[in-house]
């Protein structure tokens, strides 16, 4: 069996597409087909099913990825062990995160890293999202929730807290919620439901069982803009809440607690660049830690 035909299978099985790993790989079209099929005859089955949007795994084809990654993490080590890979940082490592994380606290501190290495390129994808890290979508993952499937290391970070705030203007002019019950009088803003990346993140009716948002944004920073701005009483991330100044906490009703998960696939554990990044960010946070309870 070949590796790089296995490799080529890899980035077929995790774009879903023959034109999605071809662009990947840097290689022709037809180059990748012709691999892949190589790799299907070499194995005897079909590993893949050709549909009008792209290519799907079979039975088949689901079995051998698992063997096609283990594969993969041992050509990572033996390369890491053995060329040196370990001598220094190097490399590009992608970071999907939730994007009041990734903006308000991992953006102003990635650079630190940088500077230490110069080799070290970092991508940072804050945005509202899930990310598959079996399709190399990036390379670690900031969750709010610990993986239960897959192949994937996972630590948690941190617990966070989340409560209601509201901009001192508003305060002034509307007074604020003295209970629970309060809120229904006064202009709320939330979240889109059907946009929430995680049911973890579906917290409002823990506030207020009517909770009912007049405005709805599907960004945790764009609801701090709003709450600043005196449009309403919104959910917001107390460590984002509590460095500005025009935003005050609603206490009638008490925060609750999320955790954020550092995540990334078994196969890349072997890879210092990995486990410096992993390392810097959970350091970054352990050292930080009181700014988020």
């Amino acid at each position: 069996m070949n590796w790089d035909d296995v490799r080529i299978f890899l980035a077929v099985a995790r774009t879903g597409q023959i034109l999605g790993a071809a662009r990947r790989l840097e290689l022709n079209h037809a180059t990748v087909s012709r691999r892949v099929a190589a790799l299907e005859e070499a194995l005897k089955t079909k590993l893949f099913r050709r549909l009008t949007t792209g290519s799907e795994l079979t039975p088949s084809g689901e079995r051998f990825l698992e063997i096609a990654e283990r594969m993969e993490a041992d050509m990572l080590t033996a390369r890491a062990e053995i060329s040196g890979e370990g001598d220094e940082v190097a490399g590009t490592v992608r970071i999907g995160a939730p994007d009041g994380f990734g903006v308000a606290f991992l953006a102003q501190r990635l650079g630190q890293l940088t500077a230490l290495h110069p080799d070290l390129k970092i991508q940072l994808v804050p945005v509202p999202r899930t990310f598959s890290l079996s399709r190399r979508e990036a390379d670690i993952a900031i969750t709010t929730e610990r993986p239960r499937e897959g192949r994937l290391v996972a630590a948690k970070l941190v617990d966070y807290s989340l409560g209601l705030f509201a901009s001192r203007a508003y305060a002034q002019e509307h007074g604020l919620p003295a209970a629970r019950s309060d809120l229904s009088s006064h202009r709320l803003i939330g979240y889109v439901p059907d946009l929430v990346v995680s049911q973890s993140l579906d917290y409002a009716t823990e506030f207020n069982p009517a909770w009912d948002s007049a405005f709805s944004i599907s960004s945790a920073l764009g609801q701090v803009e709003a709450v600043r701005s005196g449009a309403g009483i919104g959910i917001l991330h107390t460590f984002i809440a509590r460095t500005i100044p025009e935003i005050v906490p609603v206490a009638a009703v008490a925060p609750i607690r999320r955790a954020y998960w550092i995540v990334y696939h078994e196969s890349v554990r072997p890879l210092r660049r990995i486990q410096t990044v992993a390392g810097f960010i959970t350091k970054a946070v352990e050292h930080e830690r009181a700014l988020f309870i």
